[in-house]
């Protein structure tokens, strides 16, 4: 048998591996930071929601009242990202994309209510 014709027989036995993701979706510090950013938008919007109708189907309204601010203990998720060296700069956007939007949707309510008191009709 030639060297040409002598294959391992281990190449054919083992499956192909996966297709590890790009560069660009693994290390690439945009994609981290756009990431991180929109993941704490859509937390500080989804989870205290969730966690108030999860609150309501279990318990009765005044008992979930009492435990809403008990949400407030999510934001150990950020925190938690930003301790570990390797999820810092997600952690740290994701905790940027949380504030920036919590201070919008405040601004807003706030310039409203005083636009609804101020020219009341």
């Amino acid at each position: 048998m030639s060297a040409d014709q002598q294959t391992d027989p281990t190449e054919r036995d083992q499956p192909a591996p996966e297709r590890q993701p790009d560069w660009w979706h693994r290390d690439h510090p945009t994609f981290t930071s756009l990431t991180g950013f929109f993941t704490g938008l859509a937390f500080v919007v989804l989870v205290p929601g969730l966690f108030v109708a999860l609150l309501h189907v279990l318990v009765a309204d005044d008992t979930a009242e009492d435990l809403f601010p008990f949400v407030l203990v999510t934001l150990a998720v950020p925190i938690g990202l930003i301790i570990a060296p390797r999820t810092r700069r997600f952690g740290l956007y994701m905790l940027i994309g949380l504030t920036v939007t919590a201070l919008v949707v405040g601004g807003v309510a706030a310039l409203v209510l005083w636009y609804m008191i101020t020219y009341q009709a």
